[in-house]
C-alpha cells in the first residue's frame, strides 16, 4: 500500500481503477483488482483512515476499541473466512448479548433461560419451551411487518418487553412500519444456547480490524488516499473504471430524492474498574433509556487490563449513513437509482450503501468477491 500524502500526490496521475470507500467492500475490490488482476488502483475515503465502520484503534487506556460500535465477525462461508484469513490470524470468540429489563438482565436472542428468568416458568426442555411460546403466540396472516414476525412467534408481551422499544429507538419507526426482515434476523430458541450467533466461523481478527485492512491493502499497485473528497479526486486523476461504495443517491445527486439512512452517535468512556458488564453488549429495550446498548470492548479483544473501555450507542436520523431503512417506499425509490446505476457500465456499485441493503460484514465481503468475479477483466 502506498499512502498518498494528499490530493497533490495523485493529481494528474492515471489509474486503472478508482475505488471510492475504504470499508470492506472497497478494500476487497481494491485488493482483488490489484493482486489478482494486476491493475493499478487508487483507493480513497473521506474519513482519515481505512476500515470504514470496522475501524478500531487503541485508546489511552491501551484497549482496542471499535470507534463506530462493535463489529463481531461471524460467517458460514468457508470462502469468505478463507479469503480474510490471508490477512489476519484469528482469536476465537463467541458473542453474547444481554437485555436490561430494569430489575434483571436476560439473554438475547430469546432462549429457554430468557423465558425462565422473565416468567419463572421452570421450563426444563425444548418441548416445554416450545409449548410455552405457542400458548402466547398470536396468529398473524399475512406476516408482513417486523411486529408481525415477533408477535406471531412469541406473543405480544415479549414483543413489548424486548423488541418494540429497542426497534423504535434503533430505526426511528415502530416495528409495525418496518419490513419483516428487521426482526426476522433475530432467532428464537427453545434450548439454552446463549450465543448471539451460531455460524460455523466465529472469531475476531487477532490484531484487530484495522491491522487486517492494512495487510489487505499492502500491495504495490494500491495507492490509498484518506481524508479525500470524491468530487475533487475524480476531477484531478485519470482512471478507466470506478468502484463506488458510498450512498447511491448521493452519487446521482439525489435526483429522485434522498434515501433514508439510519445513523449512530457514540460516546466512549474508560472506567477505573476491571469489568462493567456480564457480557460484551447489553441492550436497553426501554424507550425511556436514550441509548440502545453499551459495549465493553475487553470482552471482544480478550485483553487483560486494570481499566475497562465502553461505548454508549445512540441512533439518529442525521449523521454518517449506517443502515438503509427497510420500508417498501424506500426500496421503490432505490429501484429508481438502481436503474440509473445499470446504465453506467463503467461504474461498479457494491456494498451496503451503494446497493441499499443491510449486510453483515461477511455478506459485504461475499458480495464484493462475487462482484469482482463478474467485473474481472478477461
Amino acid at each position: 500500500m502506498r499512502r498518498a500524502g494528499g490530493l497533490a500526490d495523485v493529481a494528474g496521475r492515471r489509474f486503472d481503477m478508482l475505488v471510492v470507500g475504504a470499508g470492506f467492500a472497497g478494500a476487497v475490490m481494491a485488493e482483488r483488482f490489484a493482486a489478482d488482476a494486476g491493475l493499478n488502483v487508487l483507493l480513497i475515503d473521506r474519513r482519515p483512515h481505512v476500515g470504514g465502520n470496522a475501524y478500531d484503534e487503541y485508546d489511552a487506556a491501551g484497549i482496542l476499541v471499535h470507534r463506530y460500535g462493535p463489529h463481531i465477525f461471524h460467517t458460514n462461508s468457508a470462502e469468505v473466512f478463507g479469503y480474510l484469513s490471508r490477512f489476519t490470524g484469528w482469536r476465537p470468540y463467541e458473542h453474547r448479548v444481554l437485555a436490561d429489563l430494569g430489575d434483571r438482565q436476560v439473554p438475547i436472542p430469546i432462549n429457554r433461560t430468557t423465558l425462565n428468568l422473565i416468567y419463572d416458568a421452570g421450563l426444563e426442555d425444548e418441548a416445554a419451551a416450545e409449548a410455552f411460546l405457542a400458548a402466547r403466540a398470536e396468529p398473524v396472516d399475512p406476516i408482513s411487518t417486523s411486529e408481525d414476525v415477533v408477535v406471531a412467534r412469541v406473543g405480544r408481551d415479549l414483543y413489548e418487553r424486548l423488541f418494540r422499544g429497542y426497534t423504535r429507538k434503533q430505526w426511528g419507526h415502530d416495528p409495525s412500519e418496518l419490513d419483516r426482515q428487521v426482526t426476522a434476523r433475530v432467532p428464537v430458541r427453545t434450548d439454552t444456547d446463549d450465543r448471539y450467533f451460531t455460524d460455523s466461523y466465529q472469531a475476531m481478527p487477532a490484531d484487530g480490524f484495522t491491522a487486517m485492512f492494512g495487510r489487505m491493502l499492502s500491495h504495490d499497485r494500491i495507492t490509498v488516499l484518506t481524508g479525500a473528497d470524491f468530487a475533487q479526486v475524480r476531477a484531478a486523476v485519470d482512471y478507466d473504471r470506478l468502484v463506488y461504495t458510498g450512498p447511491i443517491d448521493e452519487y446521482f445527486g439525489h435526483l429522485h430524492g434522498a434515501l433514508p439512512y439510519r445513523s449512530l452517535r457514540f460516546h466512549h468512556e474508560t472506567l477505573d474498574i476491571d469489568r462493567l458488564q456480564a457480557a460484551a453488549v447489553v441492550n436497553y429495550p426501554d424507550e425511556a433509556v436514550p441509548h440502545t446498548r453499551i459495549t465493553e470492548y475487553k470482552w471482544l479483544t480478550g485483553q487483560a487490563a486494570p481499566r475497562t473501555s465502553i461505548s454508549y450507542e445512540y441512533p439518529s436520523a442525521d449523521g454518517e449513513p449506517y443502515y438503509p431503512v427497510p420500508r417498501a417506499e424506500n426500496q421503490a425509490r432505490y429501484k429508481l437509482y438502481e436503474g440509473m446505476a445499470d446504465a453506467c457500465p463503467d461504474v461498479i456499485f457494491v456494498g451496503r450503501l451503494a446497493t441499499y441493503r443491510y449486510y453483515n460484514m461477511d455478506q459485504v465481503v461475499a458480495q464484493a468477491l462475487a462482484t469482482y468475479r463478474r467485473a474481472m477483466p478477461r
